[in-house]
């Protein structure tokens, strides 16, 4: 059984507390495993662990296979011996419950290069076996985005398709001179990516090791600017010029009046199709590498997406188009074997799509989600309502996408909604956080799970992310040290218990 009744704790790994201005792979992230188990939990979820780029997101990134090296954690490199204590000891004065994300990308940054010339003199010779281990396992991915990255940093980050025609069209002899000219820039990148997974690898193992499986996520588009796009452009809908002719996004729904305009360059789905979808194949067996269960955003996409032509300024000129189908995700279990996924099936659906949905789902034993912040707008019709839903869904107090259980309550609910909640509940709302935690655990749903900001009862200020705005303090929310306590450990494992989610 790919599901059975648990629960968990969705906290992204930047949200973590510590002193070097975000959260990392260091022993935050091994007391949070702790706490998890002390609660008596299944699953931690994260977001996608790639390198941000545009706007800090998770979801444009420079890679969809990368690790972001701002994770890394320094107290880590110093137990290597790649950094010495002195390095970590005058720390900037960085706020203690966000990121400040160019603040942190000049020090990290400054910290990692330091780290790897460190490496280079230093090392000792099991740490350079591992690591040229490392680059030859994943050299698939890894020599186009190293040499990808080091490209960037000498063109000052700015996107590839800025770069000189050579480089943008990927001349085989453009490519060989900068891989000479830039050979430690790109031995730079690879050092930042064996750390990272060397970090975090070691956390999962020692979270599966206390009965903690991963939901990690995978966004079904990758960013215009990104590893993937320069290195494959054949792949994605690009002019001549290698720029995008249509982009992703959504038509108006309850996040937005205009819709949503992401806008990565679209798949060439019936190119993706000729070589059994090998890219897609890749980019699974990364995802199960880094978690146990992996959450597709936006699955519905994988039947039919919108397309909006390039240019547009916001989403509502597009139209559906069909997506690969049951074609893609039976090539996958076909190549790596049967997968536990997440399929985030939210938004507005027609009969027909929602019929397309449900019958992939169903064919793989995809589960979808089932988010309690939404429930409380109609009546007891509600398909958010606990008592329309069956086993086979992930039951969600709230998402990175939503308000926190208590900012929605108290400023972005409407009063029919607060209303409702509070007869539904039979609660005064006075601990609405914990309420929708007791309604999400006693629902028949196999898998129940809330946001740590909603373990805190945390208002509004605490909210991840607000879908259609960019730029903080979207991904900036952190943790203070110590919130999480034994006593909400406590609460939240009698809860567990009670509703049978404990897994022995």
């Amino acid at each position: 059984m790919k599901f059975p009744r648990g629960s968990g704790v969705l906290l992204h790994p930047t949200s973590l507390p510590g002193r070097y201005g975000i959260g990392d792979l260091g022993d935050s992230a091994y007391r949070f495993v702790d706490f998890l188990q002390a609660a008596g939990q299944s699953y931690w979820q994260i977001l996608p662990l790639n390198p941000t780029g545009y706007a800090d997101s998770p979801y444009l990134c420079f890679s969809a296979l990368a690790g972001n090296p701002l994770l890394i954690s320094p107290d880590k490199l110093v137990e290597q011996g790649h950094l010495v204590p002195s390095d970590v000891e005058n720390v900037p004065a960085f706020p203690i419950d966000r990121v400040d994300f160019g603040w942190v990308i000049q020090y990290k940054t400054d910290l990692l290069n330091r780290a790897f010339e460190n490496f280079k003199t230093r090392s000792t010779k099991e740490q350079r076996t591992s690591f040229r281990r490392f680059c030859n396992e994943q050299s698939v991915w890894l020599e186009d985005f190293a040499l990808f990255m080091a490209l960037k940093e000498v063109h000052n980050l700015r996107p590839w398709y800025e770069w000189e025609d050579e480089l943008k069209i990927r001349d085989e002899s453009a490519l060989s001179r900068a891989r000479k000219r830039l050979s430690d820039r790109i031995e730079n990148q690879k050092y930042r990516q064996w750390q990272f997974f060397e970090q975090w690898l070691a956390i999962k193992k020692y979270s599966n090791e206390h009965g903690i499986r991963i939901i990690g996520d995978i966004p079904i588009f990758v960013a215009g600017d990104s590893a993937e796009v320069w290195a494959s452009p054949h792949l994605f809908h690009l002019d001549k010029n290698l720029q995008p002719t249509i982009v992703s996004g959504v038509p108006p729904d309850y996040f937005s009046k205009d819709g949503q305009l992401w806008g990565h360059p679209h798949y060439r789905w019936n190119v993706m199709a000729k070589d059994n979808y090998a890219w897609w194949i890749e980019r699974f067996k990364m995802a199960f590498t880094q978690a146990d269960v992996a959450r597709i955003d936006h699955f519905r996409g994988f039947y039919d997406y919108w397309e909006v032509p390039a240019g547009e300024k916001t989403a509502i000129k597009g139209r559906w188009v069909k997506g690969p189908g049951a074609k893609l995700f039976r090539a996958v279990t076909a190549a790596i074997g049967e997968v536990a996924i997440i399929a985030e099936d939210l938004g507005d659906f027609t009969a027909e799509s929602r019929a397309g949905v449900s019958a992939l789902q169903e064919e793989f034993g995809f589960p979808g989600m089932k988010v309690i912040n939404f429930a409380f707008s109609g009546d007891a019709n509600d398909p958010f309502l606990p008592h329309n839903f069956s086993r086979d869904y992930i039951a969600y107090t709230g998402t990175h996408d939503n308000d926190t259980a208590v900012g929605w309550y108290q400023e972005t609910s409407t009063e029919h909604e607060r209303d409702y909640a509070r007869r539904y509940l039979a609660r005064d709302g006075s601990d609405i956080a914990w309420d929708l935690i007791r309604l999400a655990w006693s629902s028949v749903a196999h898998t129940a799970m809330t946001t740590a900001q909603d373990l805190l009862g945390l208002g509004h200020f605490a909210r991840m992310n607000t879908p259609s705005t960019v730029g903080a303090p979207n991904w900036c929310w952190r943790m203070l040290p110590g919130a999480l306590n034994d006593g909400i450990a406590a609460r939240l494992k009698e809860l567990t218990y009670i509703y049978g989610r404990l897994i022995e």
